[in-house]
């Protein structure tokens, strides 16, 4: 018995060692997406799609330039989380008044950031939203998965494709 919980002390360190050497300093991932309008925008990932606004920023003027960013434009960010959660992914939202380009019918049609997938335990909150927003779903969504879960796709303001899968 002493063996084995030496054993097991020594297999949990080493996997902790391992764990911590990475170069990362977050387990999660921040997306920034610049959009033509940032109220519709807002308003679309929060109450369409139900993501959290946990909070933002601005940048401005001198750090917009001597980052690289926007070459002096300042700017603010609104962050996004699908739970007000630390290690939650930041989806965050920007504009500098760019027109809306026409979206297109399929992901194929740029390189680039396409699409994003949300993950739901049940579609039946956002399927209702969506309807009585007036969202157009696009192919035949919603559609039923092999494994059961139903696929649906539609897209924000802006034309960039949302994959929302679950039960």
């Amino acid at each position: 018995m002493k063996h084995t919980l030496l054993v097991a002390i020594f297999l949990g360190l080493a996997f902790g060692n391992c764990q911590a050497q990475t170069e990362f300093d977050k387990t999660f991932i921040s997306i920034g997406t610049i959009v033509s309008d940032l109220d519709a925008s807002l308003e679309f990932y929060t109450e369409i799609i139900g993501m959290k606004e946990v909070g933002g920023f601005g940048i401005d003027e001198s750090f917009g330039k001597s980052s690289g960013l926007t070459g002096g434009t300042p700017f603010d960010v609104k962050i996004l989380k699908l739970v007000d959660s630390q290690n939650a992914t930041e989806f965050k939202l920007m504009t500098f008044g760019n027109r809306k380009r026409p979206s297109d019918q399929f992901i194929q049609q740029k390189n680039g950031m396409r699409y994003i997938t949300l993950f739901l335990k049940s579609t039946e909150a956002v399927m209702q939203r969506i309807k009585e927003n007036n969202i157009k779903m696009l192919g035949d969504s919603p559609v039923q998965l092999p494994d059961g879960r139903t696929f649906i796709l539609i897209q924000d303001p802006d034309g960039i494709f949302i994959e929302l899968i679950g039960n």
